[in-house]
């Protein structure tokens, strides 16, 4: 069973079981993959990470019983996967900006919606092809700032981009004490949760093992590890952010599908050195670490 068919399968057993518990391990389950890589990979596929497509499904399916059912608003919630009938009026009110009961007596239907998602092979297909190179690296050491957030309703998307804003403005590299390679700037993804979408990324550099951290930085250190690195398209710098982007889309929507190999679930960071400066011809490295893909039937 290929990438596709796996997550589709999962998409179709969320859409038969929105009514049960649903959690990431138990869906990662279904599509023989560990949660991370899992979570990662439906994110490309679908757009929206698994357990907010979750959400927003059953809340979707609970403003259609509430505008054609005489369904009770405590059943409806229930099924909706809220243990409290006001902690669904809440969230139900959040994203249709008027109650349940307000709702069941409006004139027509009203979004946001999120229908079922269908998978088709153009998300594997298309696209020029990229060749990565493996490698191990062995065990590392930073020290940098750390940020913690989430990807949930895209909020790594604007916390990201201005953290990095915040460090290049306040020439907050120069705080970091002793760097292995002033030119090498790491952004580090790791500690990530993935039932609640929350992870903590780190903008630093690598120091020697045991260098201590000033007030205000933190000092963490990696694992030896085999990677798989990419190698982002030269480009402007206007185009540089969606470049990046485009590449991690690609990752995880073309080139794992296609391989033996999955993601570890520790950590991944991308690479910014001397390629880096300037306006034109920029390029990074997106360091990624993976295992052998255990095949299931």
């Amino acid at each position: 069973m290929n990438y596709l068919e796996c997550i589709q399968r999962t998409i179709d057993y969320i859409e038969e079981n929105l009514h049960e518990k649903l959690t990431l391990e138990n869906l990662a389950e279904i599509a023989h993959f560990s949660p991370f890589h899992f979570h990662r990979l439906f994110q490309a596929m679908v757009g929206v990470p698994v357990m907010d497509y979750v959400r927003k499904r059953r809340m979707t399916k609970a403003a259609e019983r509430l505008f054609y059912t005489d369904d009770k608003i405590i059943t409806i919630a229930l099924d909706a996967g809220f243990q409290y009938q006001e902690s669904f009026h809440r969230s139900f009110k959040k994203i249709y900006g008027v109650s349940p009961k307000q709702y069941r007596n409006a004139e027509q239907l009203r979004g946001p919606f999120r229908s079922k998602a269908c998978l088709s092979t153009r998300h594997l297909s298309g696209g020029q092809k990229m060749e990565p190179k493996f490698l191990t690296k062995p065990a590392f050491h930073i020290i940098g700032y750390e940020l913690k957030t989430k990807n949930m309703e895209g909020q790594n998307n604007n916390d990201i981009p201005q953290f990095w804003q915040q460090y290049i403005q306040n020439r907050l590299g120069f705080n970091i004490p002793h760097p292995l390679n002033n030119d090498e700037e790491l952004g580090i993804c790791t500690d990530f949760s993935p039932e609640t979408g929350e992870f903590v990324y780190i903008i630093g550099m690598e120091v020697k093992e045991g260098t201590d951290a000033p007030d205000g930085l933190v000092y963490r250190s990696f694992p030896q590890l085999e990677y798989v690195v990419f190698t982002t398209p030269q480009s402007d710098n206007e185009s540089f952010p969606s470049t990046i982007q485009s590449t991690w889309n690609y990752i995880f929507s073309e080139w794992f599908p296609e391989s033996n190999y999955e993601h570890r679930g520790t950590l991944d960071f991308e690479l910014y050195d001397q390629r880096c400066y300037g306006h034109l011809n920029k390029q990074m490295d997106i360091y990624i670490p993976i295992k052998k893909r255990l095949v299931k039937k």
